[in-house]
C-alpha cells in the first residue's frame, strides 16, 4: 500500500487486552486522524515511543489518568500514525474513552483489522499474520515456538527462496521461448528440468512434513475396542477428570467424546468412541461407524483388549493395551494396564510421551502449519510436474508461472486482496 493511501486511511481503535477485572485496559488505535485525536484528548503530543503519563480529558471531564504511547508511523505495527492508551481497567472508565474516541471520529475495529492493515503496508506477509493469531491462540509452549518461529519469517523465507528458484527457472524457459532460432546449449533445457524435479522433490518431502499442523491443531489419539474393555475409563484417568460416563453395561458410549489434553507441551485431542460389536440396534451401529471413521482418521490408534479376549480386530499401527490386567496378564507387544488401580497408566503415559517425541523429531526445514498452505503447496507441485511433461515450450512456460502465482499466494504477494477478508476475519478484535 502506499504512503498517499495509508494517509488517507480511517482512524481505528479496539481494546486490545481481555474484558473483566484487571488493574490495566490498553486501547489501541491506528490511522490517519491518530495525532489529531490524541492531542484532543491529552494536549501536545508526548515524544514518539516513549511512554508519557497525562490525563485523558474530553468536553471538559477527566476521564483517567492514563500512560500514552505516540507510534507515529511508518514505524509502527499498521505502518500507519498509532497511539496505545493504557488505562484502570473499570468498565466505566473503558466505555468513557471508547465513547470520547468515537466522537472525536475514530471507529471500532473489525476482526484482524489492525493486522490486515499491517500486511497492507508491507510490514508482514500472510504467513507472519497468521502466525500472530496463532500466536494470540497458543495454548501450548510447543505452539508458542512455531507462533514465533513463523512470525520471525522462517516459512516465509523458505517459500520466498523456492519463488526466488521459480522465477529463475521461468525466465531460462522464457528465453528458450523468445529465442527458438537461436543456438542455446542443451544444457539450458537440462539444467531447467532438473531444477524443476529438485523443487517438486523439497515441495513433496515439505507437504509430508505434518508437525505443524499436528502442533497447531492437536495430535488426535482415538481410544478404540470392544464394548466395556475400559476405554471410557481410560480417557478418565489420563484427562485427570471424570469426561465420559463409566458403567459395567456394554455400550454406554454410542457418541465420541472429545477431550483436550496437554501432554509434554503438545496440544492432543483424546477420542473416546463407541464399542466395536456386532449390533441391531441402529444408534448404536451409527455410533460404531463414526468410531471407525474417527480410527481412520486418528494420527494415533490405542487399542484396548479385555484379559479375556484371545483375538481381536487388526488395527493398523495401533498400540495395543490390554486392560484389567488384576485377571489376566499383558502379552508381548502390549501395554498393561488397570485403571482402578492405575496400574500401568505412568507407563503408559511415558510411552506416548516417547512416540510423540518421536513424532515430532526436530527437521531443519520449519513446518507448514495451515490446510491454506498444503492446499497452495499441492497445487504448486502439480503444476511443476506437469511443466517437466509438457511437450511444448510454451505450455511448460504457462505451467511454471501456474507453480509460481500458487506460491505467491502463500506469503501474500500474488493475489493478496482475495485472500483477506477469509483470513482476518478469523482474528479477535484488536489485533
Amino acid at each position: 500500500m502506499s504512503a498517499t493511501t495509508l494517509s488517507q486511511t480511517p482512524t481505528i481503535f479496539a481494546l486490545a487486552t481481555g474484558l473483566g477485572r484487571a488493574a490495566i485496559a490498553v486501547i489501541r488505535a491506528s490511522g490517519s486522524e491518530s495525532a489529531r485525536i490524541l492531542e484532543a484528548l491529552c494536549g501536545a503530543l508526548p515524544p514518539a515511543r516513549h511512554a508519557s503519563f497525562r490525563p485523558l480529558r474530553y468536553r471538559g471531564d477527566v476521564l483517567d489518568h492514563a500512560l500514552i504511547l505516540w507510534l507515529p508511523g511508518p514505524r509502527s505495527y499498521t505502518g500507519e500514525d498509532s497511539f496505545e492508551l493504557h488505562l484502570h481497567a473499570g468498565h466505566a472508565i473503558i466505555e468513557s474513552v471508547s465513547d470520547a474516541l468515537t466522537a472525536l471520529g475514530a471507529r471500532p475495529a473489525e476482526p484482524g483489522e489492525f493486522t490486515r492493515r499491517a500486511v497492507q503496508a508491507g510490514r508482514l506477509d500472510l504467513l507472519q499474520a497468521e502466525a500472530i493469531a496463532d500466536l494470540v491462540d497458543a495454548e501450548t509452549q510447543a505452539q508458542r515456538k512455531q507462533a514465533l518461529q513463523q512470525a520471525d519469517g522462517a516459512l516465509s523465507q523458505l517459500y520466498n527462496g523456492w519463488s526466488q528458484r521459480l522465477r529463475h527457472v521461468l525466465a531460462q524457459q522464457e528465453a528458450l521461448i523468445d529465442f527458438p532460432d537461436e543456438e542455446l546449449p542443451p544444457e539450458v533445457e537440462r539444467a531447467l528440468l532438473e531444477e524443476c524435479a529438485s523443487l517438486r522433490r523439497e515441495l513433496s518431502e515439505h507437504l509430508s512434513d505434518e508437525r505443524g499442523e499436528i502442533t497447531r491443531e492437536g495430535l488426535k489419539i482415538v481410544i478404540a475396542g470392544a464394548p466395556n474393555v475400559g476405554k471410557s475409563s481410560l480417557l478418565n484417568r489420563l484427562c485427570g477428570f471424570d469426561a465420559a460416563i463409566v458403567t459395567h453395561k456394554a455400550g454406554t458410549t454410542r457418541d465420541a467424546i472429545r477431550v483436550d489434553w496437554i501432554l509434554d507441551g503438545i496440544k492432543l485431542r483424546l477420542i473416546d468412541t463407541a464399542g466395536l460389536r456386532e449390533t441391531d440396534d441402529d444408534i448404536e451401529a451409527e455410533g460404531i461407524k463414526r468410531a471407525l471413521q474417527h480410527v481412520k482418521n486418528a494420527d494415533m490408534v490405542l487399542h484396548l483388549v479385555g484379559p479375556e479376549e484371545t483375538s481381536s480386530p487388526v488395527i493398523p499401527d495401533a498400540i495395543k493395551i490390554r486392560t484389567k490386567t488384576d485377571l489376566a496378564p499383558a502379552r508381548e507387544g502390549e501395554i498393561g494396564i488397570h485403571t482402578q488401580d492405575e496400574t500401568g497408566i505412568s507407563a503408559l503415559r511415558d510411552y506416548l510421551k516417547a512416540h510423540i517425541k518421536q513424532l515430532m523429531s526436530e527437521r531443519s526445514a520449519p513446518p507448514l502449519t495451515r490446510a491454506r498452505h498444503r492446499a497452495g503447496l499441492e497445487e504448486a507441485r502439480r503444476h511443476l510436474e506437469q511443466a517437466e511433461h509438457a511437450v511444448w515450450p510454451e505450455v511448460r512456460g504457462e505451467e511454471l508461472r501456474l507453480a509460481m502465482q500458487a506460491l505467491g499466494r502463500l506469503t501474500g504477494h500474488v493475489d493478496v486482496e482475495a485472500l483477506l477478508d477469509t483470513i482476518f476475519g478469523q482474528f479477535c478484535i484488536g489485533k
